[in-house]
């Protein structure tokens, strides 16, 4: 590592007070997709004084921007997100559940941290910038929407991230790991059916039943599951159930589906035989209703070029070391977590070796915290999630990482990583991926051939095209 690295990456140590700030600021006040009015502001307010030049309302979506800074190639990207999730209020360092505002929202995800996290990475990369005087373009992007909403997807609509040579993001989560592999791609769709209301008793032959046919398309579709391959997905929740009063024929019901699929094409036609389940619920009920599309992801498309640079980084910056306190707390707030059943990371899920490995380093899966790096694997291993990086990674070279921010065994979307989210813990880990990004950045705008061989990898592995899952005239829509 060059002097100049070092300096960048000491950097993120000496700044470290403005990003916990700012993560433990949007724990504060989460936000919903597509609605993180606050958040998006306090980070163009952060980039402005940091020297960026801020775009704001990125492909017409509100809370979307972006802070550029330097000059010509190559340009590197880093992905920030900050939405929150519903009915996920908790309060920190709380190990039981204590919820802030019965029903609110919380940073189920971790997301305080990513974005914060991601712009401590883009920090230390203008700094390099700065003091080496090398040509080179870094990009914070702020990407909204991501628990619904699709922010990057929208905007790889656009075409966006095709004006970089490389993206580079992190998750928060129960290891310390380079991703790897590939997920499911999803499309989600909300039916809205109108009915004629009447007395339900009185008068019921001239009703028309909205929520019928939201229970006649949910049974349609659990049908349809035993036709689809395995690696499908159909999720659905009743949005409008028509009311509380059961005398009354019910003239308005909504649902919304999700429907996943590996493969975007695959996840159009499952999609497709969704749709003709309504209007079947529809002509059966003698109600209609408006189809409303919601969002899309495409598959995650891996570069391992772009992982080994990154592997490599976070090895040579090292895992954080806990204290004895951090590590009595995540070992309480695991025990409100049943014992795991598998060993953490995506390469032990793959490798024998590598299983072995994290067995020992895990005490098989008890350690309260996975205070150590998990081995390397390269691979295309299927995971059944989704997420809008995967749009990107169809654009542009792309990677990511993952860093201890809550303890072992607790899972994505829970109260207990809401509680942890301000804690020196999550602080640490998110330290620990912003100084990995930053190296994995400087190494790519140091080293022309690096970068080439990402870029080569890419333009192979994509040679199919991308297929994007927004569909024609849809626009961005907070649920």
């Amino acid at each position: 590592m060059n002097e100049k690295k070092k300096a960048a990456l000491a950097f993120i140590d000496e700044t470290a007070a403005v990003y916990q700030t700012i993560a433990d600021q949007i724990w504060e006040n989460p936000e919903l997709s597509l609605m993180e009015f606050k958040s998006a502001a306090l980070y163009c307010e952060e980039l402005e004084k940091l020297g960026f030049t801020v775009t704001k309302g990125l492909c017409g979506i509100e809370t979307a921007f972006c802070g550029s800074y330097g000059h010509g190639a190559p340009v590197i990207g880093i992905l920030g997100e900050f939405d929150a999730l519903s009915s996920l209020s908790q309060a920190a360092g709380e190990t039981e559940p204590s919820p802030l505002i019965p029903g609110g929202a919380g940073h189920g995800c971790g997301h305080n941290l990513l974005g914060a996290g991601s712009l401590a990475a883009a920090a230390a990369v203008k700094h390099y910038l700065e003091t080496s005087g090398r040509s080179g373009t870094v990009i914070f992007y702020g990407c909204p929407g991501e628990e619904g909403g699709s922010g990057k997807a929208y905007m790889a609509r656009e075409g966006l991230w095709k004006q970089l040579d490389a993206a580079l993001s992190w998750h928060p989560g129960d290891v310390n790991q380079v991703e790897t592999g590939t997920n499911n791609s999803c499309i989600q769709v909300l039916y809205n059916f109108s009915g004629v209301a009447a007395h339900a008793a009185g008068d019921p032959h001239n009703g028309r039943s909205a929520l019928d046919a939201v229970e006649l398309m949910n049974i349609g579709v659990q049908f349809l599951r035993e036709h689809m391959t395995d690696d499908c997905r159909i999720h659905y929740a009743i949005t409008d159930a028509g009311g509380v009063s059961p005398n009354v024929v019910q003239a308005k019901a909504s649902v919304l589906y999700m429907v996943r699929a590996n493969k975007v094409a695959d996840s159009v036609a499952l999609q497709k035989r969704v749709d003709d389940i309504a209007r079947g619920a529809a002509l059966m009920t003698g109600t209609s209703f408006k189809r409303v599309f919601i969002d899309g992801t495409a598959e995650l498309l891996p570069n391992f070029t772009l992982e080994d640079v990154l592997y490599r980084n976070m090895a040579e910056i090292g895992v954080p070391t806990y204290s004895k306190e951090e590590k009595a707390f995540a070992a309480e707030l695991k025990k409100s977590f049943p014992p795991e059943k598998g060993l953490p990371g995506v390469g032990a899920r793959a490798d024998t070796a590598i299983a072995a490995k994290v067995r020992e380093w895990s005490e098989n899966g008890t350690r309260p915290v996975n205070d150590f790096l998990a081995p390397l694997y390269h691979g295309t291993l299927f995971t059944p999630g989704s997420t809008d990086v995967g749009d990107v990674s169809w654009l542009t070279p792309t990677a990511q990482i993952n860093t201890a921010t809550w303890p072992s065994g607790i899972p994505g979307h829970s109260w207990q990583v809401v509680a942890c989210g301000k804690s020196s813990m999550a602080h640490k880990a998110m330290l620990y991926a912003a100084k990995s990004l930053a190296g994995a950045a400087i190494d790519l705008l140091e080293d022309a051939a690096l970068l080439g061989k990402a870029k080569a990898e890419f333009a192979e592995k994509a040679a199919s095209g991308y297929v994007c899952p927004i569909e024609d005239g849809a626009v961005p829509i907070a649920l």
